[in-house]
Protein backbone atom coordinates (compact mmCIF):
# COMPACT_ATOMS: atom_id res chain seq x y z
CA UNK A 1 0.00 0.00 0.00
CA UNK A 2 1.14 3.54 -0.67
CA UNK A 3 0.65 6.89 1.04
CA UNK A 4 1.12 9.97 -1.15
CA UNK A 5 2.42 13.44 -0.33
CA UNK A 6 -0.48 15.90 -0.74
CA UNK A 7 -0.10 18.87 -3.08
CA UNK A 8 -1.72 22.08 -1.79
CA UNK A 9 -2.89 24.59 -4.40
CA UNK A 10 -4.09 28.05 -3.27
CA UNK A 11 -6.93 29.22 -5.50
CA UNK A 12 -8.85 32.49 -5.76
CA UNK A 13 -11.91 30.65 -4.42
CA UNK A 14 -10.13 28.81 -1.57
CA UNK A 15 -7.74 25.88 -1.89
CA UNK A 16 -7.52 22.37 -3.23
CA UNK A 17 -5.50 19.47 -1.91
CA UNK A 18 -4.43 17.02 -4.62
CA UNK A 19 -3.97 13.77 -2.72
CA UNK A 20 -3.40 11.42 -5.67
CA UNK A 21 -2.44 12.77 -9.08
CA UNK A 22 -0.92 11.35 -12.24
CA UNK A 23 -1.27 14.73 -13.96
CA UNK A 24 2.15 15.48 -15.53
CA UNK A 25 2.51 18.99 -14.07
CA UNK A 26 1.60 17.90 -10.52
CA UNK A 27 2.60 14.29 -9.93
CA UNK A 28 2.00 12.72 -6.54
CA UNK A 29 5.08 11.42 -4.76
CA UNK A 30 5.19 8.33 -2.51
CA UNK A 31 5.46 9.55 1.08
CA UNK A 32 7.27 6.67 2.80
CA UNK A 33 8.42 3.08 2.54
CA UNK A 34 10.83 1.52 0.01
CA UNK A 35 9.40 3.64 -2.84
CA UNK A 36 9.63 6.96 -0.97
CA UNK A 37 10.33 9.84 -3.37
CA UNK A 38 9.13 8.01 -6.48
CA UNK A 39 6.28 9.73 -8.35
CA UNK A 40 3.07 7.86 -9.12
CA UNK A 41 3.72 7.42 -12.85
CA UNK A 42 7.21 6.06 -12.13
CA UNK A 43 5.57 3.60 -9.75
CA UNK A 44 3.06 2.58 -12.43
CA UNK A 45 5.88 2.06 -14.95
CA UNK A 46 7.73 -0.16 -12.48
CA UNK A 47 4.83 -2.17 -11.06
CA UNK A 48 2.57 -2.26 -14.13
CA UNK A 49 -0.27 -4.81 -13.79
CA UNK A 50 0.62 -5.55 -10.18
CA UNK A 51 -0.38 -2.00 -9.25
CA UNK A 52 -2.96 -1.19 -11.91
CA UNK A 53 -4.61 -4.49 -12.82
CA UNK A 54 -4.30 -6.16 -16.21
CA UNK A 55 -7.10 -4.49 -18.13
CA UNK A 56 -6.53 -1.08 -16.52
CA UNK A 57 -2.84 -1.17 -17.44
CA UNK A 58 -3.63 -2.19 -21.02
CA UNK A 59 -6.00 0.76 -21.29
CA UNK A 60 -3.88 3.48 -19.68
CA UNK A 61 -0.26 2.29 -19.80
CA UNK A 62 2.16 4.16 -17.54
CA UNK A 63 -0.20 7.04 -16.75
CA UNK A 64 -2.23 6.84 -13.55
CA UNK A 65 -5.79 7.45 -14.79
CA UNK A 66 -7.51 9.15 -11.84
CA UNK A 67 -7.01 12.39 -9.93
CA UNK A 68 -8.53 12.85 -6.46
CA UNK A 69 -8.74 16.06 -4.44
CA UNK A 70 -10.23 17.77 -1.42
CA UNK A 71 -11.66 21.23 -2.20
CA UNK A 72 -12.10 23.90 0.48
CA UNK A 73 -14.48 26.42 -1.06
CA UNK A 74 -14.69 29.98 0.34
CA UNK A 75 -15.89 31.79 -2.80
CA UNK A 76 -17.69 30.66 -5.96
CA UNK A 77 -15.70 28.76 -8.54
CA UNK A 78 -16.00 29.89 -12.12
CA UNK A 79 -18.99 28.66 -14.10
CA UNK A 80 -17.46 25.93 -16.25
CA UNK A 81 -17.90 22.82 -18.35
CA UNK A 82 -15.62 19.87 -19.10
CA UNK A 83 -15.27 18.23 -22.51
CA UNK A 84 -15.75 14.57 -23.33
CA UNK A 85 -12.74 12.41 -24.14
CA UNK A 86 -13.56 12.53 -27.85
CA UNK A 87 -14.16 16.30 -27.89
CA UNK A 88 -10.96 17.11 -25.98
CA UNK A 89 -8.82 14.79 -28.10
CA UNK A 90 -10.24 16.11 -31.38
CA UNK A 91 -10.09 19.81 -30.51
CA UNK A 92 -7.02 19.98 -28.27
CA UNK A 93 -5.25 16.63 -28.19
CA UNK A 94 -6.00 16.30 -24.46
CA UNK A 95 -7.97 14.01 -22.17
CA UNK A 96 -11.60 14.80 -21.39
CA UNK A 97 -12.86 15.17 -17.85
CA UNK A 98 -15.60 13.25 -16.10
CA UNK A 99 -15.86 13.87 -12.35
CA UNK A 100 -17.94 13.50 -9.20
CA UNK A 101 -18.36 15.43 -5.95
CA UNK A 102 -19.03 14.13 -2.45
CA UNK A 103 -19.99 16.82 0.10
CA UNK A 104 -18.02 16.30 3.32
CA UNK A 105 -19.05 19.49 5.12
CA UNK A 106 -21.42 22.32 4.25
CA UNK A 107 -22.19 25.56 6.02
CA UNK A 108 -25.76 26.75 6.47
CA UNK A 109 -27.26 27.81 3.12
CA UNK A 110 -24.29 26.39 1.17
CA UNK A 111 -25.01 25.27 -2.35
CA UNK A 112 -23.64 24.53 -5.78
CA UNK A 113 -24.66 25.03 -9.39
CA UNK A 114 -25.22 22.07 -11.68
CA UNK A 115 -27.13 21.79 -14.96
CA UNK A 116 -29.39 24.26 -16.72
CA UNK A 117 -32.62 25.26 -15.00
CA UNK A 118 -34.31 25.60 -18.40
CA UNK A 119 -33.33 24.72 -21.91
CA UNK A 120 -31.43 27.41 -23.80
CA UNK A 121 -29.93 27.57 -27.27
CA UNK A 122 -26.26 28.06 -28.07
CA UNK A 123 -27.20 31.53 -29.31
CA UNK A 124 -28.82 32.47 -25.98
CA UNK A 125 -25.80 31.03 -24.19
CA UNK A 126 -23.49 33.36 -26.10
CA UNK A 127 -25.63 36.40 -25.33
CA UNK A 128 -25.86 35.57 -21.63
CA UNK A 129 -22.11 35.11 -21.32
CA UNK A 130 -21.63 38.47 -23.02
CA UNK A 131 -23.99 40.32 -20.66
CA UNK A 132 -23.08 38.37 -17.50
CA UNK A 133 -26.52 36.83 -16.98
CA UNK A 134 -25.56 33.18 -17.55
CA UNK A 135 -26.03 32.29 -13.86
CA UNK A 136 -29.76 33.09 -14.21
CA UNK A 137 -30.33 29.91 -16.24
CA UNK A 138 -28.19 27.50 -14.19
CA UNK A 139 -29.84 25.37 -11.50
CA UNK A 140 -28.73 26.04 -7.91
CA UNK A 141 -28.89 23.20 -5.38
CA UNK A 142 -28.76 23.41 -1.59
CA UNK A 143 -26.29 20.88 -0.23
CA UNK A 144 -25.69 18.89 2.96
CA UNK A 145 -22.96 16.47 4.08
CA UNK A 146 -23.22 13.20 2.18
CA UNK A 147 -24.70 14.69 -0.99
CA UNK A 148 -23.26 13.33 -4.25
CA UNK A 149 -23.22 14.97 -7.68
CA UNK A 150 -21.95 13.22 -10.79
CA UNK A 151 -20.64 15.68 -13.41
CA UNK A 152 -20.52 14.09 -16.88
CA UNK A 153 -18.85 15.94 -19.74
CA UNK A 154 -21.00 18.74 -21.10
CA UNK A 155 -22.75 19.57 -17.82
CA UNK A 156 -22.44 23.18 -16.71
CA UNK A 157 -21.43 23.42 -13.03
CA UNK A 158 -19.75 25.42 -10.26
CA UNK A 159 -19.15 24.97 -6.55
CA UNK A 160 -20.27 27.86 -4.34
CA UNK A 161 -18.89 29.13 -1.05
CA UNK A 162 -19.24 27.26 2.23
CA UNK A 163 -18.42 23.66 1.36
CA UNK A 164 -15.66 21.08 1.71
CA UNK A 165 -15.76 18.57 -1.12
CA UNK A 166 -14.08 15.33 -2.16
CA UNK A 167 -13.61 15.21 -5.93
CA UNK A 168 -12.78 12.20 -8.09
CA UNK A 169 -12.04 12.72 -11.78
CA UNK A 170 -10.13 11.59 -14.82
CA UNK A 171 -6.47 12.62 -14.89
CA UNK A 172 -7.10 15.81 -16.79
CA UNK A 173 -7.19 19.57 -16.33
CA UNK A 174 -9.49 20.18 -19.32
CA UNK A 175 -11.80 22.92 -18.08
CA UNK A 176 -13.64 25.49 -20.20
CA UNK A 177 -14.30 28.59 -18.10
CA UNK A 178 -17.63 30.19 -19.02
CA UNK A 179 -18.00 33.00 -16.48
CA UNK A 180 -15.72 34.20 -13.67
CA UNK A 181 -17.53 37.20 -12.18
CA UNK A 182 -15.06 39.67 -13.79
CA UNK A 183 -12.56 38.96 -11.01
CA UNK A 184 -8.76 38.83 -11.29
CA UNK A 185 -6.72 35.69 -10.73
CA UNK A 186 -4.02 35.30 -8.11
CA UNK A 187 -1.63 37.12 -10.46
CA UNK A 188 -3.96 40.14 -10.60
CA UNK A 189 -4.91 39.53 -14.22
CA UNK A 190 -8.36 38.43 -15.48
CA UNK A 191 -8.57 34.68 -15.98
CA UNK A 192 -9.33 33.81 -19.62
CA UNK A 193 -12.75 32.54 -20.66
CA UNK A 194 -13.22 29.72 -23.17
CA UNK A 195 -16.61 30.71 -24.58
CA UNK A 196 -16.28 29.19 -28.06
CA UNK A 197 -15.08 25.80 -26.80
CA UNK A 198 -17.69 25.78 -24.02
CA UNK A 199 -20.48 26.62 -26.48
CA UNK A 200 -19.66 23.52 -28.52
CA UNK A 201 -18.96 21.22 -25.54
CA UNK A 202 -22.12 22.00 -23.53
CA UNK A 203 -25.07 19.65 -23.11
CA UNK A 204 -28.04 22.04 -23.24
CA UNK A 205 -30.61 19.43 -22.24
CA UNK A 206 -32.43 19.89 -18.91
CA UNK A 207 -32.55 16.80 -16.69
CA UNK A 208 -35.08 15.96 -13.98
CA UNK A 209 -32.43 15.14 -11.35
CA UNK A 210 -28.87 16.33 -10.91
CA UNK A 211 -28.08 15.01 -7.43
CA UNK A 212 -27.15 11.32 -7.31
CA UNK A 213 -29.64 9.32 -5.20
CA UNK A 214 -28.48 6.66 -2.73
CA UNK A 215 -29.45 5.34 0.70
CA UNK A 216 -26.77 5.82 3.38
CA UNK A 217 -26.00 2.84 5.61
CA UNK A 218 -23.62 2.11 8.47
CA UNK A 219 -21.28 -0.91 8.53
CA UNK A 220 -21.76 -1.49 4.80
CA UNK A 221 -20.26 -0.43 1.50
CA UNK A 222 -22.79 1.70 -0.40
CA UNK A 223 -22.43 2.23 -4.18
CA UNK A 224 -22.47 5.88 -5.33
CA UNK A 225 -21.25 6.31 -8.91
CA UNK A 226 -20.30 3.93 -11.70
CA UNK A 227 -19.10 5.28 -15.05
CA UNK A 228 -16.66 4.46 -17.82
CA UNK A 229 -13.70 5.90 -15.91
CA UNK A 230 -14.29 5.15 -12.23
CA UNK A 231 -16.54 3.38 -9.75
CA UNK A 232 -17.00 4.91 -6.30
CA UNK A 233 -18.65 3.76 -3.07
CA UNK A 234 -18.77 5.05 0.50
CA UNK A 235 -17.93 3.00 3.59
CA UNK A 236 -19.01 4.30 7.02
CA UNK A 237 -17.92 1.93 9.81
CA UNK A 238 -17.45 1.74 13.56
CA UNK A 239 -15.96 -1.77 13.60
CA UNK A 240 -13.67 -4.04 11.58
CA UNK A 241 -14.57 -4.45 7.90
CA UNK A 242 -12.91 -6.61 5.22
CA UNK A 243 -13.32 -5.82 1.52
CA UNK A 244 -12.71 -8.69 -0.88
CA UNK A 245 -10.66 -7.48 -3.85
CA UNK A 246 -10.48 -10.76 -5.77
CA UNK A 247 -11.76 -10.26 -9.30
CA UNK A 248 -11.56 -6.46 -9.13
CA UNK A 249 -8.46 -6.31 -11.38
CA UNK A 250 -7.83 -2.67 -10.44
CA UNK A 251 -6.07 -0.58 -7.84
CA UNK A 252 -8.27 0.76 -5.02
CA UNK A 253 -8.13 4.38 -3.85
CA UNK A 254 -9.14 4.99 -0.23
CA UNK A 255 -10.00 8.62 0.58
CA UNK A 256 -10.57 9.15 4.30
CA UNK A 257 -13.40 11.64 4.90
CA UNK A 258 -13.94 11.41 8.65
CA UNK A 259 -12.29 9.71 11.61
CA UNK A 260 -9.42 7.37 10.95
CA UNK A 261 -7.98 3.95 11.48
CA UNK A 262 -5.69 1.26 10.16
CA UNK A 263 -5.71 -0.48 6.77
CA UNK A 264 -4.14 -3.91 6.34
CA UNK A 265 -3.33 -5.60 3.03
CA UNK A 266 -0.58 -7.85 1.67
CA UNK A 267 0.95 -8.17 5.14
CA UNK A 268 1.27 -4.38 5.49
CA UNK A 269 -0.40 -1.98 7.90
CA UNK A 270 -0.96 1.71 7.13
CA UNK A 271 -2.74 4.42 9.13
CA UNK A 272 -5.29 6.65 7.44
CA UNK A 273 -6.72 9.89 8.81
CA UNK A 274 -9.16 12.54 7.62
CA UNK A 275 -8.12 14.19 4.33
CA UNK A 276 -5.72 11.30 3.70
CA UNK A 277 -5.41 8.95 0.75
CA UNK A 278 -4.12 5.38 0.51
CA UNK A 279 -3.49 3.51 -2.75
CA UNK A 280 -4.01 -0.26 -2.55
CA UNK A 281 -2.41 -2.22 -5.41
CA UNK A 282 -4.40 -4.51 -7.69
CA UNK A 283 -2.35 -7.46 -6.45
CA UNK A 284 -4.00 -7.29 -2.99
CA UNK A 285 -6.58 -10.02 -2.42
CA UNK A 286 -8.41 -8.06 0.29
CA UNK A 287 -8.09 -4.99 2.47
CA UNK A 288 -9.06 -4.84 6.14
CA UNK A 289 -10.30 -1.65 7.79
CA UNK A 290 -9.86 -1.27 11.56
CA UNK A 291 -11.38 2.09 12.59
CA UNK A 292 -10.42 4.10 15.64
CA UNK A 293 -12.92 4.52 18.46
CA UNK A 294 -14.67 7.44 16.71
CA UNK A 295 -15.22 5.38 13.56
CA UNK A 296 -14.14 5.91 9.99
CA UNK A 297 -15.79 7.08 6.78
CA UNK A 298 -14.01 6.57 3.45
CA UNK A 299 -14.64 6.79 -0.27
CA UNK A 300 -13.47 3.77 -2.26
CA UNK A 301 -12.71 4.24 -5.96
CA UNK A 302 -11.27 2.06 -8.70
CA UNK A 303 -10.93 2.20 -12.47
Amino acid sequence: MYRLEPILRPMIWGSELWVLSGYPERLSVIADGPCKGMNINELVAREKERLMGGEVYRRYGDEFPLLVKFLDVHAPLSIQVHPSEEFARTRQGLHGKTEMWYVIRAEKDAGLMCGFSREITPEEFGKRVADGSITEVIARHDIAPGDVFFIPPGRVHALLEGSYIAEIQQTSDSTYRIWDYNRPGLDGKPRPLHTALAKDALDYKVYEHYKTPYTPAREAEVPLVECEYFTTSVLDISGRFVKDLRGLDSFLIVMCLEGGGVLRAEGEEVRAGADGCILVPASAQSVEFEPDREGMKVLLSHA
